[in-house]
């Protein structure tokens, strides 16, 4: 067995690469325009080729925005049935992937609700939850997949607050600084057991602009005097669509329900633009984010699984 990165002559052997187990996966379609748009790279597919036949029979995908350095997250894990030990496999991959990278990216797997009750989802996580781990994935984080459509009713402007744009992201910086304290947001939370709160808020808001929504869409929130800085609503999108990029309150502001505000002001956004599907997660113990997502109106319809490392030992 031979374990190297993808090259363009592979194209037609990985587009033979079909997942047929209940687990999101590159499929044929998700490939070739992610290697389009540059977010999949060859060098960035790692494959397990059997050297007397060439048939591939492992192949890991990662994620990343165009031109990065790195790639932000794994995409699939994909090993031919036909393969005694799939998980060492697997695991092989991931470490050679890992040690080429520098890092150890998340892999992100999507999952219906009740993917725990279902036995071929449950199977096909199991053993693609084992290589992660042995590679070094060993954090595991829910995040439930929220859903908006014009179904709903598009919310009223807020009256308490007052929403401004600032071409500056040194406002945003600062903002972010500032609602990072006491977050439930996970990732958050583990970024900063690493990185000092300026460099943690710079990250968020260097990937932020790296996304595809327009960065003129982000506004920060203030009380109706236009003095205090309340909090802030960035509206977004990624390739699959319009989505609730990022909102925060600050600490001061916390426990007043500010939160429905800075959705609904997303949400009203976003629908302005005719958009017929708004995209949103939050971690499934940040339950005060989960109630408000009902209470605006978006519906649960999914699950991202997040594997990640622990940030201390990476």
């Amino acid at each position: 067995m031979r374990l190297r990165t993808a090259v363009e002559a592979d194209l037609d052997g990985l587009l033979g690469c079909v997942v047929d187990e209940s687990i999101s996966w590159a499929h044929p379609d998700r490939l070739l325009s992610n290697l389009d748009r540059g977010n999949y790279r060859f060098d960035r597919i790692w494959l397990a080729v059997d050297e007397e036949s060439g048939e591939i029979l492992g192949r890991a995908v990662w994620w990343g925005f165009p031109g990065a350095d790195h790639p932000l997250a794994l995409d699939c894990v994909y090993v031919h049935p036909s393969v005694e030990d799939r998980v060492g496999l697997a695991t092989e991959l991931l470490t050679r992937a890992h040690t080429a990278y520098g890092r150890r990216p998340e892999y992100h797997i999507f999952l219906t609700n009740d993917w725990r009750d279902q036995p071929r989802s449950a199977g096909a996580v199991a053993w693609r939850r084992e290589a992660a781990a042995r590679a070094g994935l060993t954090e595991e984080l829910e995040r439930l997949r929220y859903e908006w459509t014009p179904d709903e009713a598009v919310p009223e402007p807020s009256k308490r607050l007052v929403f401004r744009g600032d071409d500056d992201d040194e406002a945003f910086v600062a903002a972010f600084r500032r609602a990072a304290v006491g977050t439930l947001d996970f990732a958050t939370r583990q970024a900063l057991l690493t990185l000092d709160p300026e460099a943690q808020a710079r990250e968020d808001v260097r990937d932020l602009r790296s996304m595809p929504g327009d960065r003129s869409w982000w506004r920060l929130a203030y009380t109706r005097d236009g003095e205090d800085l309340v909090g802030f609503a960035l509206p977004s999108a990624n390739d699959g669509g319009p989505v609730v990029g990022y909102l925060g309150v600050v600490p001061e502001h916390r426990g007043h329900g500010y939160v429905d505000d800075l959705l609904a002001e997303i949400t009203r956004s976003h629908a302005g633009r005719g958009v017929q599907r708004i995209m949103a997660d939050t971690d499934r113990g940040n339950a005060p984010m989960a109630r408000a997502f009902e209470r605006a109106g978006y519906r649960n319809q999914a699950i991202r699984l997040v594997l990640s490392a622990d940030p201390l030992k990476d």
